[in-house]
Protein backbone atom coordinates (compact mmCIF):
# COMPACT_ATOMS: atom_id res chain seq x y z
CA UNK A 1 0.00 0.00 0.00
CA UNK A 2 1.51 3.41 -1.28
CA UNK A 3 2.06 5.58 2.98
CA UNK A 4 1.64 8.72 0.35
CA UNK A 5 -1.80 10.22 -2.07
CA UNK A 6 -2.21 13.58 -3.58
CA UNK A 7 -5.88 14.46 -4.09
CA UNK A 8 -5.81 17.61 -6.22
CA UNK A 9 -9.63 19.34 -4.88
CA UNK A 10 -11.40 21.51 -7.11
CA UNK A 11 -14.95 23.46 -6.42
CA UNK A 12 -17.88 25.66 -7.71
CA UNK A 13 -16.66 26.27 -11.66
CA UNK A 14 -19.85 27.86 -12.79
CA UNK A 15 -18.86 27.79 -15.92
CA UNK A 16 -21.89 25.94 -17.55
CA UNK A 17 -23.59 28.76 -20.31
CA UNK A 18 -27.03 29.52 -20.20
CA UNK A 19 -28.37 29.56 -23.35
CA UNK A 20 -30.94 27.20 -25.71
CA UNK A 21 -33.43 26.80 -22.79
CA UNK A 22 -36.95 26.51 -23.59
CA UNK A 23 -39.09 28.75 -21.45
CA UNK A 24 -41.36 26.20 -19.73
CA UNK A 25 -38.16 25.88 -17.64
CA UNK A 26 -38.46 29.22 -16.12
CA UNK A 27 -40.27 28.97 -12.44
CA UNK A 28 -39.67 31.80 -10.49
CA UNK A 29 -36.67 30.54 -9.06
CA UNK A 30 -34.69 30.19 -12.56
CA UNK A 31 -35.62 33.34 -13.33
CA UNK A 32 -34.13 34.84 -10.39
CA UNK A 33 -30.99 32.57 -10.99
CA UNK A 34 -30.38 33.73 -14.12
CA UNK A 35 -31.31 37.23 -13.62
CA UNK A 36 -28.47 37.07 -10.79
CA UNK A 37 -26.06 35.60 -13.12
CA UNK A 38 -26.50 38.01 -15.67
CA UNK A 39 -26.24 40.90 -13.07
CA UNK A 40 -23.17 39.65 -11.63
CA UNK A 41 -22.06 36.20 -12.05
CA UNK A 42 -21.40 35.75 -15.65
CA UNK A 43 -18.47 38.46 -15.43
CA UNK A 44 -16.86 36.66 -12.43
CA UNK A 45 -16.75 32.98 -13.42
CA UNK A 46 -14.70 32.04 -16.80
CA UNK A 47 -14.28 29.20 -18.47
CA UNK A 48 -10.83 30.10 -19.61
CA UNK A 49 -9.99 30.63 -15.73
CA UNK A 50 -11.21 26.93 -15.15
CA UNK A 51 -9.47 25.77 -18.00
CA UNK A 52 -6.25 27.43 -16.52
CA UNK A 53 -6.25 26.06 -13.19
CA UNK A 54 -7.23 22.61 -14.60
CA UNK A 55 -3.84 22.43 -16.68
CA UNK A 56 -1.98 23.42 -14.35
CA UNK A 57 -3.36 20.91 -11.70
CA UNK A 58 -2.74 18.28 -14.39
CA UNK A 59 0.74 19.25 -14.41
CA UNK A 60 1.18 18.34 -10.81
CA UNK A 61 0.15 14.54 -11.76
CA UNK A 62 -2.23 14.10 -8.31
CA UNK A 63 -3.28 10.43 -8.45
CA UNK A 64 -6.78 11.69 -8.17
CA UNK A 65 -8.82 15.07 -8.72
CA UNK A 66 -12.39 15.99 -6.29
CA UNK A 67 -14.69 18.22 -7.59
CA UNK A 68 -16.98 19.32 -4.96
CA UNK A 69 -19.93 20.53 -7.14
CA UNK A 70 -21.72 23.55 -8.50
CA UNK A 71 -20.31 22.81 -11.97
CA UNK A 72 -23.64 24.25 -13.07
CA UNK A 73 -25.63 27.79 -12.53
CA UNK A 74 -29.28 27.44 -12.35
CA UNK A 75 -29.97 23.50 -13.63
CA UNK A 76 -30.74 23.80 -17.08
CA UNK A 77 -30.33 20.87 -19.25
CA UNK A 78 -27.73 21.69 -21.45
CA UNK A 79 -25.86 22.61 -18.70
CA UNK A 80 -25.79 19.07 -17.19
CA UNK A 81 -24.75 17.75 -20.73
CA UNK A 82 -21.75 21.07 -20.64
CA UNK A 83 -20.80 19.73 -17.16
CA UNK A 84 -20.19 16.12 -18.06
CA UNK A 85 -17.26 17.40 -21.17
CA UNK A 86 -15.99 19.62 -18.62
CA UNK A 87 -15.50 16.42 -16.35
CA UNK A 88 -14.15 14.48 -19.07
CA UNK A 89 -11.97 16.92 -20.00
CA UNK A 90 -10.60 16.77 -16.25
CA UNK A 91 -10.22 13.35 -16.52
CA UNK A 92 -11.72 9.61 -16.71
CA UNK A 93 -13.92 8.50 -14.12
CA UNK A 94 -11.12 6.56 -12.37
CA UNK A 95 -9.28 9.26 -11.99
CA UNK A 96 -12.11 12.15 -11.21
CA UNK A 97 -14.49 12.44 -8.30
CA UNK A 98 -17.36 14.50 -8.02
CA UNK A 99 -20.39 14.98 -5.60
CA UNK A 100 -23.13 17.63 -6.65
CA UNK A 101 -23.77 21.24 -5.33
CA UNK A 102 -27.22 22.80 -4.85
CA UNK A 103 -26.66 25.04 -8.25
CA UNK A 104 -26.73 21.46 -9.61
CA UNK A 105 -29.70 19.83 -8.05
CA UNK A 106 -31.45 23.21 -8.20
CA UNK A 107 -35.21 23.17 -9.25
CA UNK A 108 -37.49 21.16 -11.52
CA UNK A 109 -35.84 19.39 -14.47
CA UNK A 110 -38.84 17.29 -15.45
CA UNK A 111 -37.85 13.92 -17.10
CA UNK A 112 -34.41 15.22 -17.39
CA UNK A 113 -31.68 12.96 -15.86
CA UNK A 114 -30.10 15.80 -14.68
CA UNK A 115 -27.36 15.11 -12.26
CA UNK A 116 -27.46 11.47 -13.72
CA UNK A 117 -25.26 12.02 -16.24
CA UNK A 118 -22.28 12.18 -13.90
CA UNK A 119 -23.08 8.71 -12.39
CA UNK A 120 -19.86 7.36 -13.60
CA UNK A 121 -17.79 9.98 -11.82
CA UNK A 122 -19.67 9.62 -8.10
CA UNK A 123 -20.37 5.94 -7.68
CA UNK A 124 -18.43 3.62 -5.91
CA UNK A 125 -15.25 1.22 -6.97
CA UNK A 126 -15.20 -2.53 -6.80
CA UNK A 127 -13.23 -1.72 -3.02
CA UNK A 128 -16.33 0.42 -1.98
CA UNK A 129 -19.16 -1.81 -3.57
CA UNK A 130 -18.22 -3.99 -0.96
CA UNK A 131 -18.59 -1.02 1.87
CA UNK A 132 -21.77 -1.83 3.88
CA UNK A 133 -23.84 0.91 4.02
CA UNK A 134 -23.11 2.53 0.26
CA UNK A 135 -25.38 3.77 -2.16
CA UNK A 136 -28.70 3.35 0.05
CA UNK A 137 -29.61 7.04 -1.65
CA UNK A 138 -31.81 6.97 -4.75
CA UNK A 139 -28.77 8.68 -6.08
CA UNK A 140 -26.85 6.12 -4.86
CA UNK A 141 -24.63 8.07 -2.45
CA UNK A 142 -22.86 7.49 -0.33
CA UNK A 143 -20.25 5.95 -2.59
CA UNK A 144 -16.71 5.03 -2.10
CA UNK A 145 -13.77 5.01 -3.90
CA UNK A 146 -10.14 3.91 -3.14
CA UNK A 147 -7.19 6.12 -4.10
CA UNK A 148 -3.72 5.00 -2.84
CA UNK A 149 -3.79 5.44 0.81
CA UNK A 150 -6.86 7.37 0.93
CA UNK A 151 -10.56 5.96 0.44
CA UNK A 152 -12.86 8.90 -0.71
CA UNK A 153 -16.37 9.01 0.70
CA UNK A 154 -18.67 11.27 -1.41
CA UNK A 155 -22.15 12.64 0.36
CA UNK A 156 -24.96 14.25 -1.77
CA UNK A 157 -26.07 17.47 0.62
CA UNK A 158 -27.93 18.84 -2.42
CA UNK A 159 -31.60 19.24 -2.72
CA UNK A 160 -33.74 21.60 -4.35
CA UNK A 161 -34.99 24.38 -2.34
CA UNK A 162 -37.23 27.43 -2.92
CA UNK A 163 -35.79 31.02 -4.21
CA UNK A 164 -33.24 32.60 -2.30
CA UNK A 165 -32.25 29.86 -0.14
CA UNK A 166 -29.24 27.69 -0.89
CA UNK A 167 -29.29 25.70 1.71
CA UNK A 168 -28.67 21.55 1.93
CA UNK A 169 -29.33 18.68 3.70
CA UNK A 170 -27.86 15.08 4.08
CA UNK A 171 -30.91 13.48 5.09
CA UNK A 172 -31.30 10.80 7.91
CA UNK A 173 -31.09 7.60 5.27
CA UNK A 174 -27.74 8.90 4.41
CA UNK A 175 -26.40 9.78 7.37
CA UNK A 176 -27.16 6.39 8.95
CA UNK A 177 -25.44 5.05 6.28
CA UNK A 178 -22.41 7.18 6.33
CA UNK A 179 -22.00 6.37 9.75
CA UNK A 180 -21.85 2.60 9.03
CA UNK A 181 -19.43 3.61 5.88
CA UNK A 182 -17.02 5.59 8.15
CA UNK A 183 -17.26 2.66 11.05
CA UNK A 184 -16.58 0.50 9.12
CA UNK A 185 -13.05 1.71 7.37
CA UNK A 186 -12.01 2.43 10.25
CA UNK A 187 -9.20 0.73 11.50
CA UNK A 188 -8.49 -0.30 7.83
CA UNK A 189 -5.24 1.77 7.65
CA UNK A 190 -6.47 3.93 4.82
CA UNK A 191 -7.47 7.70 5.45
CA UNK A 192 -11.24 8.17 5.06
CA UNK A 193 -11.99 11.86 3.05
CA UNK A 194 -15.44 13.04 2.78
CA UNK A 195 -15.95 15.10 -0.29
CA UNK A 196 -19.52 17.40 0.57
CA UNK A 197 -20.97 20.64 -1.40
CA UNK A 198 -21.73 22.52 1.57
CA UNK A 199 -19.56 23.18 4.40
CA UNK A 200 -20.41 19.85 7.22
CA UNK A 201 -19.91 21.86 10.63
CA UNK A 202 -22.99 24.25 12.34
CA UNK A 203 -22.40 27.59 12.12
CA UNK A 204 -19.76 27.49 9.45
CA UNK A 205 -22.87 29.65 6.44
CA UNK A 206 -25.62 31.55 7.12
CA UNK A 207 -29.01 29.53 7.64
CA UNK A 208 -30.40 30.34 4.36
CA UNK A 209 -26.67 28.63 3.04
CA UNK A 210 -25.75 26.19 5.52
CA UNK A 211 -26.42 22.39 5.77
CA UNK A 212 -29.69 21.98 7.96
CA UNK A 213 -28.59 18.78 9.66
CA UNK A 214 -25.42 19.77 10.08
CA UNK A 215 -25.43 18.65 13.91
CA UNK A 216 -26.52 15.43 12.93
CA UNK A 217 -23.62 15.18 10.82
CA UNK A 218 -21.23 16.62 13.62
CA UNK A 219 -22.64 13.78 15.96
CA UNK A 220 -21.96 11.18 13.07
CA UNK A 221 -18.31 12.10 12.48
CA UNK A 222 -17.89 12.62 16.77
CA UNK A 223 -18.66 8.61 17.03
CA UNK A 224 -17.16 7.27 13.84
CA UNK A 225 -14.60 10.10 12.82
CA UNK A 226 -12.50 10.87 9.45
CA UNK A 227 -9.28 11.52 8.75
CA UNK A 228 -10.49 14.69 6.65
CA UNK A 229 -13.48 16.39 5.06
CA UNK A 230 -13.30 18.63 1.97
CA UNK A 231 -15.92 20.90 0.87
CA UNK A 232 -17.03 24.05 -1.60
CA UNK A 233 -20.05 26.24 -1.75
CA UNK A 234 -18.60 29.25 0.09
CA UNK A 235 -16.09 30.29 -2.96
CA UNK A 236 -13.68 31.00 -0.02
CA UNK A 237 -10.99 29.18 1.54
CA UNK A 238 -11.55 27.92 5.08
CA UNK A 239 -9.91 25.73 7.75
CA UNK A 240 -11.88 24.12 10.67
CA UNK A 241 -11.61 21.27 13.02
CA UNK A 242 -14.52 19.10 13.73
CA UNK A 243 -14.70 16.70 16.98
CA UNK A 244 -14.13 13.36 16.33
CA UNK A 245 -13.44 10.05 18.46
CA UNK A 246 -9.41 10.50 18.24
CA UNK A 247 -9.33 14.07 18.18
CA UNK A 248 -9.90 16.94 15.60
CA UNK A 249 -11.28 16.22 12.23
CA UNK A 250 -9.56 19.07 9.89
CA UNK A 251 -12.27 20.32 8.01
CA UNK A 252 -11.00 22.06 4.20
CA UNK A 253 -12.86 24.35 2.03
CA UNK A 254 -12.16 25.86 -1.23
CA UNK A 255 -12.88 28.77 -3.33
CA UNK A 256 -14.29 28.56 -6.50
CA UNK A 257 -12.25 27.19 -9.06
CA UNK A 258 -13.18 29.35 -11.90
CA UNK A 259 -13.07 33.03 -10.52
CA UNK A 260 -11.78 35.85 -12.94
CA UNK A 261 -11.85 38.94 -10.51
CA UNK A 262 -12.35 38.85 -6.89
CA UNK A 263 -16.24 39.76 -6.24
CA UNK A 264 -17.15 40.78 -2.88
CA UNK A 265 -14.90 39.09 0.14
CA UNK A 266 -14.74 36.55 -2.34
CA UNK A 267 -10.97 35.63 -3.51
CA UNK A 268 -9.36 34.83 -7.23
CA UNK A 269 -10.02 31.20 -7.93
CA UNK A 270 -7.53 28.60 -6.76
CA UNK A 271 -7.71 24.83 -6.04
CA UNK A 272 -6.17 22.81 -3.71
CA UNK A 273 -3.49 19.75 -3.52
CA UNK A 274 -4.03 17.77 -0.83
CA UNK A 275 -0.92 15.37 0.16
CA UNK A 276 -2.05 12.35 2.30
CA UNK A 277 1.19 10.45 4.65
CA UNK A 278 1.11 8.37 7.35
CA UNK A 279 3.47 9.33 9.70
CA UNK A 280 4.10 7.13 12.54
CA UNK A 281 0.24 6.52 14.41
CA UNK A 282 -0.94 9.96 12.65
CA UNK A 283 -2.14 11.50 9.48
CA UNK A 284 0.39 14.15 8.14
CA UNK A 285 -1.95 16.17 5.60
CA UNK A 286 -0.45 18.82 3.65
CA UNK A 287 -2.53 21.15 1.84
CA UNK A 288 -1.00 23.28 -0.81
CA UNK A 289 -2.83 25.92 -2.27
CA UNK A 290 -2.23 27.51 -6.42
CA UNK A 291 -4.76 30.16 -7.93
CA UNK A 292 -4.55 33.24 -9.26
CA UNK A 293 -3.64 36.66 -7.42
CA UNK A 294 -4.20 38.89 -10.18
CA UNK A 295 -6.77 38.77 -13.54
CA UNK A 296 -3.21 38.81 -15.55
CA UNK A 297 -0.97 36.49 -13.73
CA UNK A 298 -0.94 32.99 -14.01
CA UNK A 299 -1.07 30.24 -11.14
CA UNK A 300 1.07 30.38 -8.67
CA UNK A 301 1.40 28.67 -5.38
CA UNK A 302 -0.68 30.62 -2.73
CA UNK A 303 0.24 28.71 0.41
CA UNK A 304 1.02 25.93 2.35
CA UNK A 305 -0.50 24.22 5.49
CA UNK A 306 0.32 21.52 7.57
CA UNK A 307 -2.19 19.25 9.39
CA UNK A 308 -2.10 16.39 11.33
CA UNK A 309 -4.42 13.87 12.90
CA UNK A 310 -4.42 10.56 14.68
CA UNK A 311 -5.06 7.48 13.06
CA UNK A 312 -8.27 5.92 14.29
Amino acid sequence: MPDSTIIAHISDVHITPLAGFSPRLLNIKRTLGLMNWHRGRKHVHRADVADLLVADMLASRPHHVAVTGDLCNIGLPNEYAAALNWLRGVGAPESVTVVPGNHDIYTRIGSHPGVALWQDYMNSDPFGSEVPGTGVTPRGFPFVRRVGAAVLIGVNSAVETRPFVAAGRVGREQLKALETVLGTLAGTGLARIVLIHHPPLPGLAPKSRGLRDADKLAGVLSRVGAELILHGHNHRDMLSWGDGPNGKIPVVGIASGSSGRRHKDEPMARYNLVRVRRVDEAWAIEVTGRGLISPTGGVIELDRRLLAHEMA
